[in-house]
């Protein structure tokens, strides 16, 4: 006698079904009905046997225990091992696993199941099922590929809304930390402006006030030899050529990175939240050029 009918497990792929029934043994059977399997078994807390449908092509053994233990509250674990006792992984395919026989572990009791041999197809048969996966995995594509779209370019929004949100104070620190730095870098400049006004300066006092031309042109010379030596050994240190533009952006990330470190900001963080933004808007400039395109499509159709 049917107690109740209803879908089992995850209701948006219809994967399984069980029916209840109120039959006393306690086995755990497995047979075929309309070329799909039937796992019957006898749920502990209800005392019940119910029939699970199983997709072999799309449920795994994941699936199946997790439908097991929504229909009985009761079995708070359930594994499938093995005849020799190896435990069967979650992602398996029921395909699989239904070729051989197993053993069934609820609640810590164990149960054998047999498994009835089938006729293995022939090869051309095969191929034909094979083109027929193929040919519905296709058509599933192309009814529900505007809906999977439509679905993502929902689920990006909210994706690029998150991660604006957590940039936004990200933005503000840093903005503060860039003014600073851009303060003191161009301080520093100036301050090296002066001090070349300052030697030049003093040169000249030095050559036209004290002393002559013949005693500084020495003096000069030396000068421009140590200020090659700085520039050179600058450029073994860096790695770079001595460039007031590179020597502003070097001294500019040197301020930057001091000033984050004092404010707690998090420089790793910001980029990687700043490379998820970015792969997010791409990605969702391609969903909506791909959405534009299957419109376009569609108004030429009818029209036409």
């Amino acid at each position: 006698m049917v107690l109740c009918v209803k879908l089992c497990g995850n209701l948006k792929f219809y994967q399984s079904h069980f029916y209840g029934t109120v039959v006393p043994p306690d086995e755990v059977t497995v047979n075929y009905r309309h070329g799909l399997p039937l796992i019957t078994l006898t749920l502990p807390s209800r005392k019940e046997r119910c029939q699970f449908v199983v997709k072999p092509m799309l449920s795994t053994v994941g699936s199946f225990l997790q439908d097991l233990q929504n229909e009985d509250k009761g079995v708070k674990t359930a594994a499938i091992f093995t005849a020799d006792g190896s435990e069967i992984p979650a992602s398996t395919l029921m395909e699989i696993l239904l070729m051989n026989d197993f053993k069934l572990v609820i609640n810590k009791v164990p149960y054998d199941v047999q498994c009835p041999k089938r006729e293995k197809l022939s090869m051309e048969h095969a191929t034909q099922m094979e083109n027929v996966k193929s040919l519905v995995h296709r058509l599933f594509t192309a009814l529900h590929l505007e809906e999977f779209q439509k679905k993502r370019e929902h689920l990006l929004l909210e994706k690029i809304d998150h991660l604006k949100g957590q940039l936004r104070p990200l933005e503000q620190i840093k903005a503060g930390i860039e003014a600073r730095s851009e303060a003191k870098t161009s301080r520093l400049l100036w301050a090296g402006l002066a001090l070349l006004s300052v030697q030049g300066g003093a040169l000249a006092w030095l050559t036209w006030w004290v002393y002559s031309w013949d005693i500084m042109e020495p003096v000069t010379y030396f000068i421009t030899v140590a200020n090659s030596m700085v520039f050179f050994a600058y450029f073994i240190i860096t790695r770079q050529d001595y460039t007031y533009s590179a020597v502003k952006s070097r001294q500019f990330l040197h301020f930057f990175h001091k000033k984050s470190k004092k404010q707690h900001f998090d420089v790793v963080q910001y980029n990687k939240l700043k490379e998820d933004l970015a792969k997010a808007t791409e990605s969702l400039k391609q969903v909506r050029h791909s959405l534009y395109l299957r419109m376009q499509g569609k108004e030429l159709n009818g029209k036409n």
